[in-house]
């Protein structure tokens, strides 16, 4: 049994280092931006946890406290890095770095956080949930400590003080507290109409809605009058609250007994990160009920008259983020490709078929807010789609099209559903 002494580490203003781009080290610089610490992360590559964390690190919350922004070394860790820190974490993967960090810490008589090896750290990280002014951390005494068991132990004991605080009961009055749960919407492309009755009926209900900049916002009419609405809205470039943030918010609510909506636009599981939320809850102990949507790359192009399949034109779609590399896509050849957040790659994804083998002359159609009121769609060829849509100035939220469909339809737009059409 290790000999453990929990303390309360004031870091504000003290330089820290983290050393690894992988989900393990992101959630240690979390922990130690939130306690106000220069953090620098030290790394060659950096998973999309880590890259959000950065990026969000450089937007304030209006009711946030100031914290500076996280730095980032995208390179290998090099002896001599924790010269100037005050405290260490390293989660590289790769045991030869780890253990180095672990080494130059103990030369500098640093504390040292090491990933994937507990027994050789010098510091554990506690599992933390915050009440009122206090700061409640869970750390293992044993020489193998179990981060699901502080976890689950954190989430109970934070739970019980939340649901006494909701209904603003004394702690020694009682012994346990209501549990709430979590409700995963789709609100489809935008249009409340377009969301199931199933979706409405939640909505209705919700004590909590958190909702995405993307979900139709007129649903809010339909939250009770008690119902607290929490935007967690991106923009592009602009995370100003994070996807562990937006876990964090469900699971607390949670906890405290309430039941919380999360609407989402489209679909929650068609990149709509919903099944990260899901598991975030799952590992509170939290029940999490799905509400499936109309997902924006089947919807939007109908919007515009595009079947994404068509008898004799094509057999099978592939919807793709427009972040990721395209080429793995199938040839648009009796097949349709749909992008999603691809507009400001436009020439690179062009470029990235092409190269695959996709005619130049392949049609393509970027549709712009999809039955919102300003729905617009641009056609060109797979060679000049990026300059025509720069020439419209196309914006998003957009979806691309791509492959024979875009003219399937009598080879005319004029089919298109107008975007007020439930207003007839």
């Amino acid at each position: 049994m290790s000999h453990i002494l929990p303390l309360g580490l004031k870091l504000a203003g003290k330089p820290v280092v983290v050393v690894g781009g992988g989900p393990v080290s992101a959630r240690r610089a979390r922990m130690l931006h939130r306690a106000g610490a220069h953090v620098t992360v030290i790394s060659p590559a950096l998973c999309e946890d880590m890259k959000e964390l950065v990026a969000t690190s450089q937007y304030k919350m209006p009711d946030a406290k100031p914290t500076p922004a996280i730095i980032v070394e995208q390179r290998e860790y090099r002896v001599g890095d924790l010269a100037e820190a005050w405290l260490v974490a390293t989660a590289t993967a790769r045991s030869d770095i780890d253990d180095a960090v672990a080494q130059e810490a103990e030369t500098h008589r640093l504390f040292c956080l090491k990933g994937g090896d507990p027994a050789g750290a010098s510091a554990w990280a506690p599992a933390l949930a915050e009440h009122g002014d206090a700061v409640i951390a869970v750390v293992s005494r044993g020489d193998q400590p179990s981060p699901r068991r502080t976890l689950r132990l954190r989430d109970r004991i934070s739970a019980f003080l939340m649901s006494r605080e909701a209904v603003n009961e004394p702690l020694d009055s009682v012994t346990a507290g209501p549990q709430g749960r979590v409700v995963l919407v789709g609100g489809g492309p935008g249009a409340a109409d377009l969301l199931t009755i199933a979706a409405q009926r939640a909505i209705s209900r919700a004590d909590v809605l958190v909702i995405d900049r993307l979900a139709p916002r007129d649903a809010v009419a339909w939250t009770p009058a008690h119902a607290h609405i929490i935007d967690v809205g991106k923009t592009g470039g602009n995370h100003p609250v994070s996807q562990a943030d937006i876990n964090e918010i469900l699971v607390a609510h949670a906890q405290a007994g309430k039941t919380v909506v999360r609407l989402k636009g489209g679909d929650p599981y068609v990149f709509g990160r919903g099944g990260e939320e899901y598991l975030a809850c799952a590992d509170a102990g939290i029940p999490v009920t799905v509400i499936p949507g109309v997902t924006s790359a089947v919807s939007v192009p109908a919007a515009a008259g595009i079947p994404v399949t068509h008898r004799g034109v094509s057999r099978g779609f592939t919807v793709l983020t427009g972040h990721c590399d395209v080429s793995v896509a199938p040839l648009a050849v009796d097949h349709t490709i749909v992008l999603l957040m691809g507009v400001s790659r436009l020439a690179e994804l062009s470029k990235q078929l092409i190269n695959q083998g996709n005619s130049p002359n392949t049609p393509c159609a970027v549709i712009e807010d999809g039955y919102g009121p300003r729905q617009r769609t641009t056609t060109a060829t797979l060679s000049t789609i990026a300059e025509v849509a720069r020439r419209a100035g196309v914006q998003s939220p957009a979806v691309t099209v791509v492959g024979d469909v875009v003219h399937a339809l009598t080879g005319g737009l004029q089919h298109a559903l107008p975007p007020d059409i439930f207003a007839r």
